[in-house]
């Protein structure tokens, strides 16, 4: 657990995580995928006043990388460094190890990620056209790449 002087406290989630599954949503929009990671992956929830209103999904990948597969604020709490304080939070317990995730095209996500130290790595393309069942529209950007960014342990 980790505890922040503006009342994030953050914990990992052991049970009844299907609770989370509208901050999940929040991060990526099909439950089926999120199911498709949620098993094999670590879930920790940022609490404020007893309340969860951030969740960050990360699972270990064959290779000794950490992906982040899914990170999520409550709409309310945006733009108070919780996002932030959700990454530092997993960049410490997994600084020997190089840290990925991937994110769709939109504009103010990929400015936050990168202001936070990840850079581009890859992408996948098509993979949002090929593995969900709807559009993904944000920011007026019609989600159809899968973005990776990447964070070294040596950075």
């Amino acid at each position: 657990m980790s505890t922040h002087s503006y009342g994030l406290r953050i914990e990992e989630i052991f049970e009844n995580i299907g609770r989370l599954m509208p901050l999940l949503l929040i991060g990526d929009e099909s439950e089926a995928m999120i199911n498709r990671y949620l098993s094999r992956g670590r879930v920790f929830a940022g609490i404020v006043d007893n309340t969860e209103i951030s969740v960050c999904v990360v699972t270990s990948e064959p290779g000794g990388y950490i992906e982040i597969k899914n990170l999520a604020v409550a709409p309310h709490m945006r733009r108070q460094g919780i996002g932030r304080a959700m990454l530092a939070h997993i960049e410490s317990l997994y600084r020997d190890n190089d840290i990925y995730l991937g994110t769709g095209e939109t504009p103010s996500t990929l400015r936050f990620y990168m202001s936070c130290g990840y850079s581009y790595s890859h992408r996948i393309e098509n993979f949002f056209t090929d593995n969900y069942d709807s559009p993904i529209i944000e920011e007026g950007v019609r989600l159809k790449d899968m973005i990776y960014l990447k964070k070294s342990h040596l950075d």
